[in-house]
């Protein structure tokens, strides 16, 4: 399907991301910039901004949509979470997000691991905010609590896609599980709620609107809506692209719902502009 002239970034300078790039690669961290192909990478990059992704770069799942590696994870960087709170640190970094690829070859899906990272991170610089951007953890809330012992500003847990389409795009999620995860951490923790979700899949605006409900529901505060973009021909097909003036009507509807904040463009992704949402939040 060709692309709409809507769907168009901002020519990448390589020396532009240079700074960034071998910071990371000195400290041996990964972002799901880079292994998620975001389309918003060059330009987060070069305002010195990168999400990081945890626990390697190899993900247990097999989601269709997405183009981090799939396999057999490597042993856990034990030095990570110090690595990581290093590169905030020196490199001033107001507000760091952290997700991670689905682990589910370790016993707690590796939510020790993401908690002592905030920890880090925190310690040597108590004034730093951090989202977290986690998987389900295959539903287990003692692995959700673990995560949010740290002293995490923003729960981030996103559903993705619409209900019907889990069983094609992400056959080894649920989307009950993933609202469950939502909703438990809204009525048991006192921090914003966050989620998003792609359009672009083959689903309906009903199924829209009807998982908007849903996520408003089950406590979600906090909501991004983005087109998918295919990395590969190995992933899923772009069913449709949809305008910008339809993206501002869902942010509309999103509003209406009682959303605090819809973020809606082709260009949103969850973690994209994390740090301007959370400021308009707070306003």
């Amino acid at each position: 399907m060709k692309l709409p002239s809507w769907i168009s970034k901002e020519k990448v300078v390589l020396r532009d991301l240079h700074k960034i790039k071998s910071a990371l690669r000195e400290k041996s961290l990964h972002t799901v910039c880079e292994e998620a192909m975001c389309p918003n990478r060059g330009e987060c990059f070069k305002k010195g901004t990168a999400t990081f992704l945890l626990l390697g770069n190899i993900c247990t799942r097999n989601c269709r949509f997405c183009s981090v590696p799939k396999g057999k994870p490597l042993p856990v960087d034990e030095k990570e979470p110090e690595n990581i709170a290093k590169f905030v640190f020196e490199n001033k970094i107001k507000y760091a997000v952290l997700t991670m690829v689905n682990r589910d070859d370790l016993p707690d899906g590796g939510a020790y691991h993401i908690k002592k990272t905030v920890e880090e991170i925190k310690k040597l610089n108590p004034s730093v905010k951090v989202e977290v951007l986690v998987g389900d953890f295959k539903g287990n809330l003692r692995d959700i609590d673990t995560v949010l012992e740290a002293n995490i500003d923003v729960f981030n847990h996103n559903i993705e896609m619409v209900k019907r389409l889990f069983p094609k795009i992400r056959p080894k999620a649920d989307y009950k599980t993933s609202l469950k995860i939502l909703n438990y951490v809204f009525k048991n923790y006192s921090i914003p709620v966050k989620s998003g979700f792609m359009v672009g899949l083959g689903e309906s605006k009903e199924e829209i609107i009807d998982l908007m409900k849903d996520l408003k529901a089950n406590g979600v505060s906090i909501l991004t809506i983005g087109q998918y973009l295919r990395p590969s021909m190995k992933n899923a097909e772009v069913k449709k692209y949809y305008t910008p003036e339809e993206f501002k009507e869902f942010e509309e509807i999103g509003l209406n719902l009682g959303f605090d904040f819809v973020f809606s463009s082709p260009f949103v992704r969850s973690s994209y502009m994390a740090e301007k949402v959370f400021e308009g939040l707070k306003k």
